[in-house]
């Protein structure tokens, strides 16, 4: 069977369980810190003598909730524990198999850019992977260091150090493999916070509890501490993964900066809403992300193509001048049959003057005003091309 057909259906088979599992886990990050800071001392005297800290009644599905948090543990450990872990170890396995299927298989055409780097396949793809394992050494030193001491310090260092390895991908490899190993960094540290911490921390709680023991409350603590730090993460990491999606983010000349902007506007809606969820005042954070979002889109936003319809030649440039262009530029990738890519990407084809005309504006967007096409410019389309895809632009795409 064809090896690039075996990569598609790999790619689309871990794409649909990456999202499926990943969508439990985040579920389950947003329903616990809700829950967390919308919960209520309660006032029924039974239920302050078991422990109870805190509870709330709830309505769902037609059914009415109940759900209660101990201040540490119940004084009796129940028969049946439901453990939340599997959902973040899935989301990290799938997502690391997809990178490896869409990334590192094809690293030559997705993970290197000549003007960056002169990187071999393998050099990028250890860059990529010494970028996971370095970020949760430097996020859970940080963590060990300053929680304790000052919670703001903690997190103004830790930005900064996603940042600083953002501008270093970003210099290494190529615009989508950068941001998307950045996305990656700080999953692989959320899903670490879940196995070395959260879940040990509420294994020792079970553990004193089965002996006979009152479970050591720091544990609890800790695994909350690493909880709400995954809750803030969780919208930076989405933002990554759907960036490939969206080259005038990543093909910027400073798109490090671009991603510490959108990061920034994240944590700040996903803090308006922890605050909401306490019933506190929190619009400003919103509103702040918001005007964050919208500098970054007019600073990026495409320079306007100039008024000349003229070729080199001095004559208005036409389809059929266009066409040799796009069949040696774009038609590796974007033919009926390409060679650098199992299937046209997004199936679009440029293999006709018809369709040519019809994706113009498209091809015009990407190839000429972000720069974003050819791929890493792997097919090295040259300034004078791209100068006349643009009279072809002006002069209506005839």
């Amino acid at each position: 069977m064809d090896a690039a057909y075996l990569i598609e259906v790999g790619s689309l088979l871990l794409r649909w369980l990456h999202l499926i599992v990943g969508i439990a886990w985040i579920g389950a990050s947003f329903y616990f810190v809700w829950l967390d800071n919308s919960l209520k001392a309660p006032t029924d005297p039974e239920l302050k003598a078991k422990g109870v800290g805190g509870e709330l009644w709830a309505v769902h599905g037609g059914g009415f909730y109940n759900p209660q948090k101990y201040l540490v543990a119940p004084k009796n450990l129940p028969d049946e524990l439901h453990w939340f872990k599997w959902e973040s170890y899935a989301t990290w396995i799938t997502g690391f198999l997809l990178l490896g299927v869409l990334y590192y298989s094809q690293a030559a055409t997705y993970m290197i850019d000549p003007a960056k780097a002169a990187l071999t396949p393998g050099a990028a793809i250890g860059i990529g992977c010494a970028a996971l394992v370095i970020g949760w050494l430097v996020y859970d030193a940080l963590c060990r260091l300053l929680m304790k001491r000052s919670l703001l310090l903690f997190a103004v260092l830790y930005f900064i150090f996603v940042v600083a390895v953002a501008w270093a991908l970003n210099h290494l490899l190529s615009g989508r493999a950068a941001f998307l190993h950045v996305g990656a960094m700080i999953a692989t540290t959320m899903s670490a916070n879940v196995f070395f911490w959260i879940i040990p921390g509420q294994k020792k709680m079970v553990a004193a509890m089965q002996r006979g023991e009152t479970p050591d409350p720091i544990h609890g603590q800790r695994a909350k501490q690493r909880s709400v730090h995954n809750n803030y993460l969780t919208l930076p990491v989405l933002f990554c993964m759907i960036s490939n999606h969206y080259a005038f983010t990543y093909n910027h000349p400073q798109a490090w900066l671009v991603l510490a902007a959108i990061f920034l506007a994240a944590v700040l809606i996903r803090h308006f809403f922890n605050l909401r969820h306490k019933g506190q005042f929190a619009w400003p954070y919103p509103l702040a992300a918001i005007f964050i979002l919208l500098a970054v889109f007019l600073w990026l936003a495409p320079v306007p193509l100039t008024a000349n319809t003229l070729g080199a030649n001095g004559q208005p440039v036409t389809v059929r001048e266009v066409q040799p262009i796009i069949a040696a530029r774009c038609a590796v990738c974007h033919g009926e049959k390409p060679t650098l890519m199992p299937a046209p990407p997004a199936g679009v084809v440029l293999d006709s003057e018809e369709h040519i005309r019809t994706l113009g504006p498209r091809i015009i967007i990407q190839a000429v005003q972000l720069k974003a096409m050819p791929l890493g410019n792997i097919t090295k389309m040259s300034d004078v091309e791209r100068e006349t895809l643009a009279a072809w632009a002006a002069g209506g795409f005839r």
